[in-house]
């Protein structure tokens, strides 16, 4: 699976949420579409099958983003202490 930029997932799972309440306030068909077009994205973006799957490696991607920035930042300080 390639693994999408953060951005573009933080986009994605930003469109899911909007379609989501928007269908769950006012349920039309151009809801119930805009939110099938998005589970679909985030589903193809993480490699999951369902929704609630997609979310979970959402979540789990956006912890692995949370750690490499966090690692770098620990591994400039570092370097910046050793000069």
């Amino acid at each position: 699976m390639i693994i999408p930029a953060e951005k573009d997932l933080r986009a994605a799972l930003a469109r899911f949420a909007h379609a989501r309440i928007e269908h769950d306030v006012r349920p039309t068909g151009r809801t119930s579409r805009n939110l099938e077009d998005a589970t679909y994205t985030l589903c193809v973006m993480t490699g999951a099958r369902t929704a609630e799957q997609a979310l979970l490696a959402a979540d789990a991607l956006l912890e692995q983003y949370s750690a490499s920035v966090s690692g770098a930042s620990i591994s400039q300080q570092d370097e910046t202490l050793a000069a």
